[in-house]
């Protein structure tokens, strides 16, 4: 690792704009320390934003206020969040270790980077970590890569079990540009694919930095599963996870939400089976119909074709468990 300087700051206006690639924010540090002791990033400043941005985690009638410095552990322990959005306490349990989630705040948890190991690997081709370089993991070792959504330039999938909650549950997105103009983006458009620009992961401006996650209330309180598929159960990332939670009339699902990781540069949500679902029975048969038109378009690599199956049944095991809550 090189030497770094480090600034603390006290308030938002003193973070905005000061993003580059010599100048770097950190919070809890879970994934930048990393990137750093591997020589895949190296500022020469590092900002602390541990006093300028709030740690609450707040319920109102409409709406639930994660804020940026609020911890994993924070946001999973909440009352409220338990209550009514157990999905996110789900999924960030699901998630890392106690450690990490002691220390990893939630604005860090979006825009952490990819695990792929050629990202890693300074040595190797990666358009994500070099522009236009190349993707070593296309004709490499690819069985942690994505099956959905990737392209010739980049087959990383996300890392976080948390995102895969709030894509589920639409959550939006708060920061303040550059220019100290508050903006929101809806999480479903604040990750993004890798289209020509791989190495941009998501939306955010430049300059911008997060304040509040949002997460409009919803009537998704009773009936919700994470299922996270992994090498071993403790500090490894999702080969495949599922997010689902049912609104449901007696047995007729009023409404329904899935997402996954593990699958795609950004987490995923499976729209055709949740309006599938919508207006059905909660049966195991129907289960397997939805998951049967969600994954029929997926294309596997050349060594995750395991991934197919495994997310079906990951799929059909989520939804199976939120009716036998």
């Amino acid at each position: 690792m090189r030497p770094f300087n480090l600034e603390k700051i006290k308030t938002v206006a003193e973070i905005s704009g000061v993003k580059s690639a010599n100048r770097q924010l950190i919070a809890g540090g879970t994934n930048l320390v990393d990137l750093m002791k591997k020589n895949v990033a190296q500022p020469e400043t590092l900002i602390d934003v541990t006093s300028a941005l709030s740690n609450n985690v707040t319920f109102q009638k409409e709406h639930l206020t994660i804020g940026a410095m609020a911890t994993n552990t924070r946001v999973a322990t909440d009352k409220d969040v338990i209550e009514k959005f157990p999905l996110i306490s789900k999924a960030i349990l699901a998630g890392a270790s106690p450690q990490i989630r002691n220390m990893a705040s939630s604005a860090g948890n979006l825009l952490q980077r990819t695990r792929c190991p050629y990202f890693y690997d300074i040595t190797t081709p990666c358009n994500k970590r070099k522009p236009n370089s190349g993707c070593s993991a296309i004709e490499g070792n690819n069985r942690m890569s994505a099956v959905a959504g990737y392209n010739d330039q980049c087959v990383a999938v996300h890392p976080s079990d948390f995102c895969v909650a709030l894509a589920a549950l639409d959550a939006n997105v708060k920061a303040v540009t550059a220019d100290q103009k508050e903006i929101v983006i809806s999480f479903k458009d604040f990750h993004k694919l890798p289209e020509n620009t791989p190495w941009l992961d998501n939306n955010l401006p430049s300059g911008a930095v997060i304040t509040d996650i949002n997460i409009p209330s919803n009537k998704f309180d009773k009936h919700t599963s994470y299922v996270k598929l992994r090498d071993r159960t403790s500090y490894a990332f999702a080969l495949v996870s599922v997010a689902a939670a049912l609104d449901m009339s007696g047995k007729i699902i009023s409404e329904a939400r899935l997402a996954s990781g593990g699958v795609a540069h950004k987490p995923w949500r499976w729209y055709d089976a949740e309006k599938f679902l919508k207006g059905k029975r909660a049966t195991e048969d129907v289960f397997v119909e939805a998951v049967k038109l969600a994954t029929k378009d997926l294309k596997p690599l050349s060594e995750n074709g395991y991934k197919i199956p495994m997310l079906q049944g990951a799929l059909v095991t989520a939804l199976k468990n939120c009716v036998n809550q």
